[in-house]
């Protein structure tokens, strides 16, 4: 039997895998188009079970109102801010960039958000804790510099307000309280 040139082996195999790419396509298309049969043993989950966990999340409408609440804080006190807002469990919701804003704001603003909803305390605070717990600093997304702010239900964290890009911590913290206070109006 004659052997085939290395030329010929991958151009064949390119064809025989394009074939099976085709024809898994066909099917998952055919398949597709086909609704699913319901499982035979479905669970039910409800409330009343205690398979659910309900949270409270900020609207869309309402993170963008406190975004715009701290933006406007700030311009208040010319200084180009970030600004973050994120949910409870730390996914972004609202993210502004105010002009002029230096380029590293815009990611210390989510890190910031993220430690104050993460711990459910204002990051100036959670900064002191630093003295007694070094390694705290290594835990991956967080920023324990002043400028941001919980936001609280009942005193349990439902949100994060993250302000970087003033001259100081405090001035970032100061604009992330007008968010949190926005949203009381």
């Amino acid at each position: 039997m004659k052997k085939l040139s290395l030329r010929t082996r991958v151009l064949t195999g390119a064809v025989a895998v394009a074939a099976l790419g085709a024809g898994t396509f066909g099917a998952m298309s055919a398949n597709a188009s086909t609704p699913a049969a319901a499982p035979a043993a479905a669970v039910r989950a409800d409330a009343a079970n205690d398979n659910l966990q309900q949270t409270t999340h900020l609207t869309v409408a309402a993170a963008t109102k406190a975004a715009r609440a701290t933006l406007d804080a700030a311009k208040k006190e010319n200084q180009r801010v970030s600004v973050a807002v994120v949910d409870r469990n730390g996914n972004t919701v609202v993210t502004l960039r105010g002009d002029g804003a230096g380029p590293q704001s815009y990611d210390a603003a989510q890190k910031k958000a993220f430690t104050a909803v993460s711990w459910n305390a204002p990051t100036s605070e959670l900064a002191k804790r630093l003295a007694n717990a070094p390694t705290l600093k290594d835990i991956s997304g967080t920023l324990f510099l002043a400028g941001g702010a919980p936001v609280q239900v009942s005193g349990a964290p439902v949100a994060g307000i993250g302000v970087a890009g003033a001259p100081s911590g405090d001035l970032d913290e100061k604009f992330a309280r007008a968010g949190v206070a926005s949203l009381a109006r």
